[in-house]
């Protein structure tokens, strides 16, 4: 159901530490084999809880404000996106290494119909909970007489 994404140990390890056996199984699970899973295109985590009436979801998003979070439901299927950007003005230093300040991520989950007027969602010490209420079925059974 769910994808494995083995850890790359070949970036870390220094060349004395090289074992043949562990290059080819890092080989096996490079990028080219599994572009659409892997730790460089990887996202945020999140929790999926189904309870009697409602679907709880959590969202590990430390760092990010809620003006950078859009939370999108539609035929069924909700998405939780995000694009987060630092910009600080530090002319005055010399970076060496400098990390980027920027990120854009998307999640898409499945949960069918949905009460999408009642969807709440809240971010709290890094974490987005959202509680999206299941709509209510109404059954229509009809009991068919045969002549």
């Amino acid at each position: 159901m769910f994808g494995l994404t083995p850890f790359n140990k070949q970036v870390v390890r220094s060349t004395s530490e090289r074992d043949p056996f562990r290059d080819m199984i890092d080989d096996f699970f490079k990028d080219d084999f599994f572009p659409m899973r892997s730790l460089r295109y990887d996202t945020f985590k999140i929790d999926v809880r189904e309870e009697d009436n409602a679907f709880m979801i959590d969202a590990d998003l430390p760092g990010i404000k809620k003006e950078d979070i859009k939370i999108e439901y539609h035929d069924g299927m909700m998405t939780i996106s995000i694009e987060h950007e630092e910009n600080k003005n530090e002319e005055t230093k010399t970076y060496i290494h400098r990390e980027r300040k920027a990120c854009s991520m998307t999640r898409t989950l499945d949960l069918g119909d949905l009460d999408e007027s009642n969807i709440q969602a809240e971010l709290k010490d890094g974490v987005l909970s959202i509680k999206a209420p299941k709509a209510t079925v109404v059954q229509k059974k009809k009991h068919i007489e045969i002549k």
